[in-house]
């Protein structure tokens, strides 16, 4: 291992929850890593301590100027007791794309993939082996400098964070469900040029206005459209979207405003290997409901690190409300969800080598 971190473990360990009763992100874990980046001396002092509050200044640049990333992924504990983490690598690459649009300091891959195995193996018994549950983790960045001013911090603190997790969404026995969906044509997600291609808080503040209307239409969550017509769909909450049209499989392509999500590409590059057509192209929400219409509508799905897979079984679009599927799990996104979390899990085997071993 090329880098090594002080581990400071904590002596008064907390209760482990139970894993029948696991909401998303609501328990952490005993312990977490933090490290410092200045200008002088770079990344420096990777540390593992007990998990608590962090000290900020009342004047820290994240808290005036929102100057922070922050990412997303798993560990599955395996029926043979191995811990697995899902393509790390590819989240080590949208870190430093991220890191870019944002001025923050590029973290070296390795660096990544390394303290985040490194505070996996020391919470290693909060990993729950429960099907339907894992280990969520959560890496981020913020600018720590303290200052009133607009222009890039010269400090920094990349911190990880960790919490068992059931499904996102509630389910009977922690596999899929179909979900119901608002067309948002009001407010927008990203327009070129911003950071929607970016894994930033500010997206995610922005997004919660529309959220509030599509709880009170009774979705769970938005589809977003372009920010320039409103008439190009884009993403679902915090996932990508995918329609399945006949023999095609359309998502919107990576230009900006998409994120460019590890189980998006893990779908696609999935069904290329199962010979099913999928497209990176733009697509109207008028062929959308069109497609409905005509019974060419086969699926939609979105996908993400936290549901993995989320089958859409309704579409609320201004007085309409069109149910897709007969509001079922769709073949194509069951057996995507399948194979994504067999492989995950260690239950299906990875010919794809995008597991990595704690």
């Amino acid at each position: 291992m090329k880098y090594s971190f002080d581990i400071r473990k904590t002596t008064q360990p907390k209760t482990k929850p139970d894993p029948d009763t696991l909401k998303f992100g609501k328990t952490f874990t005993d312990h977490m890593f933090i490290m410092e980046y200045s200008t002088d001396k770079g990344w420096h002092d990777g540390r593992i301590v007990q998990y608590g509050p962090i000290e900020l200044s009342p004047a820290a640049a994240v808290l005036h100027y929102s100057q922070q990333m922050f990412e997303g992924l798993k560990a599955y504990r395996t029926k043979d007791g191995r811990i697995l983490l899902f393509r790390p690598y590819k989240n080590a690459v949208r870190v430093n794309l991220t890191n870019q649009r944002m001025c923050i300091p590029e973290l070296p891959e390795e660096l990544f993939v390394e303290s985040i195995k490194a505070l996996v193996e020391v919470d290693q018994d909060w990993i729950p082996e429960k099907p339907g549950t894992s280990l969520y983790i959560r890496p981020f960045i913020i600018a720590d400098d303290a200052f009133i001013g607009v222009h890039p911090a010269d400090h920094f603190k990349y911190i990880i964070i960790a919490s068992p997790v059931g499904p996102y969404y509630d389910t009977q026995d922690g596999g899929l469900v179909a979900t119901s969906i608002f067309v948002e044509d009001e407010y927008v997600r990203a327009a070129p040029g911003g950071t929607g291609a970016a894994k930033v808080g500010g997206n995610y503040a922005a997004s919660l206005k529309a959220q509030q209307k599509a709880k009170a239409m009774g979705c769970e969550q938005v589809l977003w459209l372009d920010a320039i017509e409103h008439s190009y769909v884009e993403e679902i909450g915090t996932s990508n979207a995918f329609f399945v049209i006949g023999d095609e499989v359309i998502t919107a392509p990576l230009g900006g405003t998409i994120l460019p999500g590890v189980t998006r590409d893990s779908v696609i590059e999935l069904l290329k290997k199962w010979g099913v057509n999928v497209s990176e192209r733009r697509l109207k929400i008028g062929d959308v409901i069109k497609a409905h219409d005509d019974g060419s509508l086969m699926e939609i799905f979105a996908t993400g690190t936290a549901a993995v897979i989320s089958p859409v079984g309704k579409l609320v679009f201004k007085d309409s409300s069109l149910t897709i599927g007969d509001g079922r799990i769709g073949e194509l996104a069951k057996r995507i969800y399948d194979t994504l979390y067999g492989i995950q899990t260690g239950n299906t085997a990875d010919d794809m080598n995008w597991t990595v071993e704690v």
